[in-house]
């Protein structure tokens, strides 16, 4: 019984993966079909990624995409690195209330947080552009950042920093030299993390961004009121592979932590 069991459940594993996956696997293949037909084979080609870099809507997007995703993670990491360790040294109930409004945004829809951040901006008289883009997802990397440097802080010693201030260290000399190093993992981790999300953003991005600034994901949509050129199946193809290997780095180094 125990044998069929486990047949069954590795089974229904494969079935699930085999649907989830067995779509971008069909993509990948379509861009490299010499020919436009999704349903006739035509010959290997790279006419498509060579179309890709050649097309300026897609490496403006793409330009958009990686500016985005770079600052928005720098700034992210850098205010929520800050964060964890204020949270880290606060009391258990203060602590505990900080920690349930930082894991708030990440149990909300995308499409929720979208709406207000919208909203803010509208009223807060705020146009929608690069910036406000930009601020989106700024907002919503630093509860990623935080929850991946506080497990590093809580393995360490607290009185460690302490420790360091009374052998004569300033609080800007132990904060860089006892804390960063101490959760430089996580640190890396939750910049990897948010790097990830900001790059495959799609709602949140749809929501405060104007239509003359579009990344990737708000391009892909537009496209698909037109019907989807072949030249999109090049550009998801790259993009799972990108976002393939980080995923992979991010879950290899929090294993490790």
């Amino acid at each position: 019984m125990s044998k069929v069991s486990q047949f069954f459940k590795r089974f229904y594993l494969g079935l699930v993966l085999f649907f989830l996956y067995i779509p971008i696997v069909v993509l990948i293949i379509q861009s490299f079909n010499a020919g436009k037909s999704r349903a006739k084979w035509e010959g290997f080609s790279f006419t498509w990624y060579e179309q890709l870099f050649h097309n300026t809507s897609i490496m403006n997007a793409l330009w958009v995409t990686v500016s985005v995703a770079v600052l928005a993670t720098i700034v992210s990491t850098i205010i929520g690195t800050l964060a964890a360790i204020g949270i880290h040294a606060m009391k258990k109930r203060p602590q505990a209330v900080m920690m349930t409004l930082t894991n708030l945004p990440n149990t909300m829809p995308d499409i929720v947080t979208g709406v207000s951040l919208m909203l803010l901006f509208i009223f807060a008289n705020i146009p929608r552009s690069y910036t406000t883009m930009l601020l989106a997802h700024i907002s919503f990397d630093i509860p990623y950042v935080i929850l991946s440097v506080l497990p590093k802080l809580k393995q360490m010693n607290r009185h460690t920093y302490e420790a360091a201030l009374d052998l004569g260290a300033t609080p800007h000399y132990a904060l860089l030299h006892v804390l960063i190093p101490e959760c430089r993992q996580g640190i890396v981790t939750g910049a990897l993390l948010a790097f990830t999300l900001s790059l495959d953003d799609f709602t949140i991005s749809y929501f405060t961004t104007s239509p003359n600034v579009q990344n990737l994901s708000t391009l892909i949509y537009s496209a698909t009121k037109l019907g989807i050129s072949p030249t999109y199946y090049a550009l998801s193809s790259l993009m799972f592979v990108v976002l393939l290997v980080l995923l992979l780095v991010v879950n290899k180094r929090t294993k490790e932590a």
